[in-house]
């Protein structure tokens, strides 16, 4: 006997999986995979047999499980989803997810438009885009924090840790130079580099005994950061999202192999204007190597 076959046990509202499944117009193994995943169990399971039992009236949602499913969405968000029910709340996680999907699909386009100028050869063009300058930076306190974070976290990270230490700083002196974010190692989606935020501090002496007090939390420390030569590119706010980023890195490497200097530590990115306040052209950042 299988499990669609009809039982004398089988209470009488309810449907075999098979019958179940032909209402909802699924197979009987994604419903089996349904009950699996905690999104939708049987109303009942006989004991003797295992036969597993639907009630008509979870065909609607045994269908959303499926659409839902089709829009690729985590398991996860799809339970949040059902248990909503219908009604604002469900769309409203819906439409949350959706707008997740349409923001990580234009950044992957613009990836791809990126890659395929590498890919045929106009590489050079795309770095011609950016005017290279180099800028003397004396020496300078800094109070840091350091995190490893993959690509996704970064931007986050980034507006968090430079916020709180500039808040550190106004206790130190107030703010010396420019804040900006050093890569030790690459961030991407496979490396978590890590990334240090850095604030330039006007009183050494009370930023060590500011991290003396609060910094074990945020692995903050405070270090001399010594003069340096950058050589550095300015860029809009717009060009500051990944991939556009890259170009600009890129753009800078290149001018520094044409002029025949070295790289003589981590490459940065030095945030000088009012984020939140600037516009999608404004130029808000400085991609930077310290050269020699």
């Amino acid at each position: 006997m299988t499990e669609d076959a009809v039982v004398d046990v089988t209470p009488r509202d309810l449907l075999t999986i098979g019958a179940f499944a032909a209402r909802a117009r699924l197979s009987a193994k994604a419903l089996r995979l349904y009950d699996r995943l905690g999104l939708l169990s049987p109303a009942y399971v006989d004991e003797a047999t295992g036969y597993r039992y639907y009630r008509a009236g979870q065909v609607e949602r045994a269908r959303l499980v499926a659409l839902l499913r089709q829009l690729d969405m985590p398991l996860a968000r799809i339970a949040e989803v059902v248990a909503a029910g219908d009604g604002p709340t469900a769309a409203e996680l819906l439409g949350a997810y959706w707008a997740d999907v349409e923001a990580r699909v234009a950044g992957q386009r613009t990836l791809a438009a990126y890659l395929r100028g590498r890919l045929s050869g106009r590489s050079s063009e795309m770095y011609r885009k950016f005017t290279i300058e180099t800028v003397d930076v004396p020496e300078q306190v800094v109070i840091t924090e350091k995190r490893h974070t993959l690509a996704d976290e970064l931007p986050a990270w980034i507006g968090a840790s430079l916020g709180r230490l500039e808040a550190a700083a106004r206790e130190c002196g107030g703010v010396a130079g420019v804040p900006y974010v050093a890569y030790h190692a690459e961030v991407s989606m496979e490396s978590d580099g890590p990334a240090e935020a850095c604030v330039p501090v006007a009183d050494e002496a009370a930023a060590r005994a500011w991290v003396e007090r609060h910094g074990r939390a945020w692995e903050t420390a405070v270090r001399v950061e010594p003069a340096r030569r950058l050589a550095y590119t300015r860029v809009a706010k717009a060009q500051v999202a990944h991939p556009q980023i890259l170009a600009a890195f890129e753009a800078v490497e290149e001018w520094m192999a044409a002029e025949g200097l070295t790289q003589a530590g981590p490459c940065r990115e030095l945030y000088f204007a009012d984020w939140d306040a600037a516009g999608a052209e404004d130029p808000v950042c400085d991609v930077a190597f310290p050269v020699s």
